[in-house]
């Protein structure tokens, strides 16, 4: 058993072939001590390791949670992470955290509300050290604190999310987590005082969990003219969302792949390392038991807190005539969400600026609907085929049982700043689509600014070359303009789709 970095070209190759084929093996982690794309509450782990396995887990000090693995491409500098990696550690109190892009090994320790670095090796030098990483994070050397595991609890499964947790934990507010598909608690535990240390308002009964009906909502952003903010509305919205603690999946359905760009999740400048041809939307939609939304989705760094993104592929136009063959093509997205319906809140999907398959199916799938334009001459031209559209798609949604999408109105979007026009042109441009078209408006307004730009076209040096890292606006900018819309534009939404604002 070797390993050799230069085998490693993504990230996950990353995952298959140092973590799991090398790193979990040689330190005495059998497959049911590991468990791979395990998320509490907003926190997503690739890899969590333990010593001892205990359900339910206790997030205090004394933390069952042995080891976290973190897998990057090998593109990715670690340095761009390690806040990232300190805040999985401090707020789970796990022990050390092993971060990795094949090329360096690093392994942190969790100290009082910080991490220090406890190792570093590079990707070739790997099997050289392992004894010192063993002595480190060694399933039998992390195995001095005996805990007793509790008996009558099933064992965690892999790709399991751990429940909802709304705030970060810290050593003085421990939780327990009882994922789903365990045992009940007894109503002994429930009414028996709890540890002097324990807070009670963070025992999560599994039975409440199972009985609570998935809320998710699925938003399109459409409109047939191109040009007109979709992929900006996408993202940003996205990105708004997430920072109101709302779990958020992004689906890109344009074979242009903008929203894939602008979430960051293209790496790389030659086809022969592209990570996203063969997962992609079209996998999705092409196959009935494979591709899970949840294989195919990749974790985006363009926004903190982090987003899903299921990426499109420039591909994606040459399978549009096969897919349109396919029976279940145009529910198969619909199907598949429904797996999926306890690990989001918000679903939002962009669309190719056509009447094609691709929105069409974006518009079967949504519950509402976000009109982006510009509020120009053939912007305003093309709500009417986006009526006509919405109609025989509605026509489509009452033969299969769904209610009529819900358009929550046309959005400004990409209007001008000048004074003069604010003042005069705007008003009587948004008074005019409600009279021409009969479509309300949305209050908020999305203006054209630079920082919008400009958080798109962020890039990251990486050796010699320059590898493109975009930001949502509220990264790149906190508090400036856009991102005050883009929050008044959350607010909006929520309250239209009967979230809390």
């Amino acid at each position: 058993m070797s390993f050799n970095p230069e085998l490693c070209r993504n990230e996950s190759e990353v995952e298959s072939k140092l973590i799991v084929s090398y790193l979990l093996p040689k330190l005495g982690y059998p497959p049911e001590t590991w468990h791979q794309e395990v998320a509490f509450g907003t926190i997503r782990l690739d890899f969590l390791a333990f010593a001892t396995q205990v359900i339910p887990f206790v997030l205090d000090a004394n933390s069952p949670l042995s080891v976290v693995m973190e897998a990057k491409s090998p593109r990715q500098n670690l340095d761009r992470h390690v806040l990232k990696f300190r805040r999985y550690l401090t707020s789970l109190n796990v022990k050390y955290g092993l971060l990795t892009n094949g090329h360096f090994i690093r392994i942190y320790e969790r100290v009082p509300n910080d991490i220090r670095l406890a190792f570093e090796c590079t990707g070739k030098e790997v099997e050289a050290r392992i004894d010192n990483i063993y002595a480190i994070i060694g399933r039998e050397s992390l195995k001095e604190k005996p805990v007793i595991e509790s008996p009558d609890i099933l064992p965690i499964q892999n790709n399991l999310s751990l429940g909802s947790v709304n705030q970060e934990v810290s050593d003085s507010q421990p939780v327990i987590l009882t994922p789903q598909g365990s045992r009940n608690l007894t109503n002994s535990e429930v009414q028996s005082p709890p540890p002097a240390n324990l807070n009670t308002q963070s025992v999560l009964n599994s039975s409440s969990e199972e009985k609570r009906k998935p809320s998710v909502k699925v938003i399109a952003v459409y409109h047939n003219k191109g040009g007109v903010g979709k992929t900006t509305v996408t993202v940003n919205l996205a990105a708004a969302l997430s920072r109101k603690g709302k779990r958020v999946l992004v689906i890109d359905l344009d074979s242009q792949a903008n929203t894939t760009f602008a979430t960051g999740l293209i790496k790389f400048d030659d086809e022969e390392e592209d990570n996203l041809k063969e997962c992609n939307i079209r996998h999705v939609l092409q196959s009935e038991d494979f591709y899970s939304i949840q294989e195919v989705a990749k974790e985006s760094q363009f926004n903190n807190p982090e987003i899903d993104v299921v990426p499109a592929h420039i591909t994606l136009m040459q399978y549009e005539n096969e897919l349109n063959q396919l029976d279940y093509s145009k529910l198969m997205l619909l199907q598949k969400l429904k797996d999926v319906e306890d690990k989001y809140d918000i679903v939002i999907i962009d669309t190719p600026p056509s009447l094609n398959l691709y929105a069409r199916i974006a518009l079967i799938t949504s519950d509402y609907l976000i009109i982006p334009s510009d509020l120009k001459p053939f912007a305003n031209q093309g709500l009417l085929n986006v009526k006509d559209f919405v109609k025989k798609t509605n026509e489509f949604r009452k033969f299969i049982g769904k209610d009529k999408i819900e358009v929550l109105g046309v959005l400004p979007c990409k209007i001008s700043t000048n004074a003069r026009f604010r003042e005069y042109t705007l008003p009587a441009h948004i008074e005019l689509v409600p009279k021409r078209y009969d479509l309300k408006v949305m209050k908020s307004i999305i203006y054209q600014r630079e920082e919008l730009s400009k958080c798109l076209e962020t890039s990251q040096d990486v050796g010699n070359m320059q590898i493109p890292d975009p930001k949502s606006v509220f990264d790149y900018k906190p508090d400036g303009d856009s991102a005050k819309e883009f929050e008044q534009l959350a607010k909006e939404v929520l309250k239209g789709i009967g979230g809390k604002k």
